[in-house]
Order: structure tokens, then sequence, then C-alpha cells
């Protein structure tokens, strides 16, 4: 599809019943003038439980796989490769798999990778439901008393246990596809608000709060963690996780669909060939918005890794920001192919007063990108759709707000 039909795609768009709201961004860069259209509609459906279940793995500022679906579907073919230099939990790679694309994906932060391989590459529940059964969990030789906040002494055991099996298993390189996919899993499962998750009662599940908080937490409930059996929990997301699952290759189609997953700093991503990739669909850090450090400790606790010590950025200053997403963008014009594009979504912060989007535009200019269009997925269930008076000042983060790049 290029730039001009896609954009007549957009205009004609109406499969929720509403018409495209435009309205003109004027930009200034560099002495060059132009003006970009932003078009405001509802694109993908706000209703839940509509994507794969593979997808459902939490982690905090995810998006919906309905926004890679709707450009993957529309500007990739079977085969292509689809790329994300901050891929978090993995939305794009899963999404562009299961629609027969190659996933290639970078993330800094080595947890990401974690939770995303092992369902790129899904075992049998049977083969889980065996080496579940294997695993000891009866000895351990981490002592990790602070962690009693959130765990009942014996789950704990169990955790620690699980973790020193895993961590063994990877120095002696004998880690295999079922035992990634346990320890995914149970990271998924390790803190949460419901009877499915190992911890007491504590925030939802794509964060952890400070054993601090936590204790906090505990005594205004009046709780007490109780034990639970890490095993039937594991068994059972896998289940729930596996339930779309019915198998594929990765020469689905004749076409070599093998993942590329990578743990670099998004400006520059040596690993990923220059013009290798015919999409990117990308969302990065909205400046201080998500404190990836600190919500993920409990998860990188698990897996051996210190997150304080991830270099994940947090910017205070927008031009700060925008500094470090020209470079991003300048990695992404490489490693695109001549005619491919970039679909960079970002939100509002900061109650509204800053419109990122009008950042990137800026940052993707000076990259050599040319932009094709402003796509703002807005829903009903947003401050945002009043008869498409869109009141982008409104409190928080209310829609889904997305550049779309061609590489001339």
């Amino acid at each position: 599809m290029t730039p001009q039909q896609f954009i007549d795609s957009i205009l004609a768009f109406d499969e929720f019943g509403s018409p495209t709201h435009l309205e003109p961004f004027e930009w200034e860069i560099d002495g060059r003038k132009g003006s970009t259209m932003k078009a405001t509609n509802e694109y993908w459906t706000s209703r839940q439980r509509q994507a794969h279940s593979l997808h459902e793995i939490s982690y905090r500022a995810c998006y919906k796989p309905q926004l890679p679906r709707f450009f993957i579907d529309r500007l990739s073919n079977l085969g292509d490769a689809v790329y994300d230099p901050f891929m978090g939990r993995g939305t794009t790679q899963l999404e562009a798999f299961l629609l027969g694309r190659k996933p290639l994906g970078n993330d800094i932060n080595p947890l990401s990778m974690v939770l995303l391989a092992p369902r790129l590459s899904p075992p049998l529940l049977e083969d889980i439901e065996q080496r579940l059964s294997e695993i000891d969990l009866s000895q351990t030789n981490e002592n990790n008393p602070d962690l009693l906040a959130f765990y009942h002494p014996d789950t704990l055991k169990q955790i620690i246990a699980l973790k020193e099996y895993f961590l063994k298993k990877e120095e002696q390189g004998t880690l295999d596809s079922i035992d990634t996919w346990i320890r995914m899993v149970a990271i998924n499962r390790l803190s949460g608000h419901s009877p499915g998750f190992f911890s007491v009662y504590t925030l939802p599940p794509n964060q952890a709060v400070s054993v601090k908080r936590q204790l906090n937490i505990n005594e205004s409930r009046k709780q007490t963690p109780e034990f639970k059996d890490i095993r039937p929990r594991i068994l059972k997301k896998s289940k729930s996780l596996l339930k779309d699952w019915e198998g594929k290759h990765f020469d689905q189609n004749g076409h070599d669909l093998t993942p590329q997953l990578t743990n670099s700093n998004a400006e520059k991503v040596l690993e990923i060939e220059s013009s290798s990739t015919q999409l990117v669909v990308t969302s990065p850090p909205f400046l201080d918005v998500v404190n990836y450090q600190a919500d993920n400790w409990l998860r990188c606790w698990f897996i051996g890794v210190d997150s304080s010590e991830i270099n994940i950025s947090h910017f205070k200053k927008i031009t700060e920001w925008e500094d470090t997403m020209a470079a991003v963008l300048k990695d992404l014009k490489r490693i695109v192919k001549p005619d491919g594009y970039i679909a960079f979504e970002v939100g509002e912060v900061r109650n509204g007063t800053v419109l990122l989007e009008e950042n990137v535009v800026r940052c993707g200019i000076k990259a050599g990108l040319e932009p094709v269009i402003i796509l703002i997925n807005a829903q009903e269930f947003t401050k945002t759709a009043n008869a498409w008076g869109v009141d982008n000042k409104s409190k928080g983060t209310n829609t889904n707000r997305i550049v779309l790049f061609t590489n001339t």
C-alpha cells in the first residue's frame, strides 16, 4: 500500500460507524514548512479479550494487540519483517508472528526477551505439567525475608527454589523451551490482586510496589500472606495462554519467521541489519509517566537481575526526550527498507498539555523520514469521544496517537 492509498483508506474508514475527524498540524523544522493531517476515529475495538490468548501477559503501559494488527495488515505482507525497538512484553512481535510476519524486537531490559521468546515457540501443556512435577521446590540457598511482605514463607521457598533452578540451568546452558515457558508464566504470577497470583493482595499485576508499600497495604487490609502452591497456578495460567494456540512453524507459508530479539540501547541496535524491515510499530517511554525500573524490580529479581542497574530511559525534560527519539528514529531509518513504514505511538502526557505526536513529527523529519499521517485512535471509554469534539486537554493518556512515517 502506498502512502496515498493508506491516507485514502483512513479518510474512508467507518468500520465502527463514525466518520474520521480531520485537522491539519502545521509544522516548521529547520527552515522547512509542511502540514500533516491528524485523523481521529475509532480504528480498533475497545472491547477486552478480543486478541489471541498468547497476548495475555501483563506489562505496564502496553498497548492492545489491535494497534499493531491495524498497521501490519495494511502495510506489510506475509514473510515481511516487523520490528519494535521498545518491545516491552512483545505485543508487536507476537502479533506479527501470528500474522505470518518475521518478528524483530529489541529492549534494553532483558526481562522483555524473557517474557516474549517462549510465546513465539510454545510447548505442549502436558510437557509443562510433566516438567513442573520434576522440579524440586524444597531446597533453597537464598534468604530474602523482605519478600515475606508479599508471600507466605512456604510460598516464598517455592518461588526461590524455582528461581535458583532456572539460574542454575541457564548457567549450565541447559535451559530449554519448557523451562523458559514456565519461567515466563511464573514471572506473570509473582504479584497481583486475585487468588491466581502467588502473592497476597497487592496492586495490579503489571507492576510491583515496594516492600514498605506492601506492608502498608497488608496493615490497611488486615491481611497476612497465606500459602499458595505455585505449581497449579503456573499450570492454570499456561492453559489459559495456550487456549487459542493451534501450533505454527517458523517456515509458515514458505517464509522464515524465526524471531530475532536483541537487548540493546534503542538508539543504535547494530544487531538488526540495515534495510531489513518492512514495518516498525513501536511505543517509546512517555517522558516520566512510567518508571519501568521501579515497576519491574520484583520480576527482574526473579531472573537474577537488579532493575536499578538497567539503563532504562526516564525523561524529565521534553528536550531530552526529543533528542533520544530523534536518535532512535535515525536508527530506524537505517533499519527500515526504502518505502517501508514506521508507526510511532505516543500519548497525551502532563494533563494533555504535551501532545507528543507533534514532537515525534519534528524528530522524524530531523531523522530524514517523511510523515504520512497522524492517527488518533479515540474510543468510547476515553474522555475524547464527544462527537469528535476532541478535548486533548483532559487528564491522562486518553488516546493512542500514532505518527506514521515512510522511509523515503
